[in-house]
């Protein structure tokens, strides 16, 4: 029986040691610095930034003109994918009539309003026709032109071929060896250069015959007389900066949208990206552009016609 307290003494005793140690142990032990587990924040370069923002518009540049030079080299080249230009010319220029119509039969109608107001202060009122007509033909209807059907083609486009980017259709297509660039981007680019001319002329003739019906009714013109003053007014320069505009137009509508599509990035949000950027690209780079082709179209007209 003794022998037993003992071994509990002796238990006891070594239990409670060890907790004395422990807790001496604990006691001693240096405290954690909380300053070296802080992770320094970066600190933002403003040049850093200004030169990774700038790199990387230099290369969308480069990709963007890269594709478009493609695009037109694989004009003259086999395989030609006459079909896909068939269905492209269908979709941007049948599908762009209504919207393009409606708009310059308005468009006519407002600016003889608007000039009619003006002339009828100085009695001048059968010179409508002719200012009209030229502000149609030289300006109002390739850029206009041209803005409508890149509001709804660039976008259709962007999103179409973002589609397939996200999809992996177009990756699906380089493992086949169909080139996505013959396959996609040249239709469409050959399809809007060729379209958006056509869709310009016909708003031209559609902002007259809405200018006409305006001028009849609220400067009571006759019809006759608007009409031949609108057309002696127009020369064949005239006629030609109308027409280079929606060529280039056109090119700039297409290439933009099928480079905004194929870049697509992040999933069905960057297809949403793409399509507005499209819209907004497309329109800024073609009212841009139009500045310059109208200084080259006037420049040509004193030299060479």
């Amino acid at each position: 029986m003794s022998a037993c307290l003992t071994c509990i003494h002796l238990a006891v005793t070594l239990a409670w040691t060890l907790r004395t140690d422990n807790q001496l142990v604990a006691d001693t032990s240096p405290p954690i610095s909380t300053g070296a587990l802080k992770v320094e924040e970066p600190v933002l370069d403003t040049r850093q930034v200004i030169t990774a923002v700038f790199k990387d518009w230099v290369s969308g540049v480069q990709d963007y003109s890269l594709m478009a030079f493609r695009a037109l080299t694989n004009i003259p080249t086999r395989p030609f994918y006459g079909k896909d230009l068939v269905e492209q010319m269908d979709d941007i220029g049948v599908g762009s009539l209504p919207i393009v119509l409606l708009s310059g039969f308005f468009i006519g109608a407002v600016m003889v309003l608007q000039t009619g107001a003006q002339f009828t202060r100085f009695g001048q009122t059968a010179l409508t026709g002719q200012v009209v007509s030229l502000a149609l033909v030289r300006e109002l209807g390739p850029a206009l032109s041209g803005l409508l059907v890149a509001g709804r083609c660039a976008s259709g486009i962007a999103s179409e071929l973002g589609s397939m980017q996200v999809t992996e259709q177009v990756d699906a297509m380089r493992a086949m060896g169909t080139d996505p660039y013959r396959k996609l981007v040249t239709p469409r680019v050959l399809a809007s250069i060729a379209m958006t001319p056509l869709l310009c002329a016909l708003m031209d003739f559609i902002g007259l015959i809405g200018g006409c019906v305006s001028a009849v009714f609220s400067l009571r013109l006759n019809v006759v007389e608007f009409w031949t003053r609108a057309i002696k007014i127009l020369e064949f320069p005239d006629i030609m900066q109308g027409m280079m505009k929606p060529l280039v137009f056109g090119f700039i509508l297409a290439t933009v949208g099928c480079y905004k599509g194929l870049t697509v990035r992040g999933g069905t949000q960057g297809v949403g990206r793409a399509t507005t950027q499209a819209v907004v690209v497309a329109s800024v780079m073609i009212i841009v552009a139009d500045t310059f082709l109208t200084k080259i179209a006037l420049f040509l007209a004193d030299k060479v016609f």
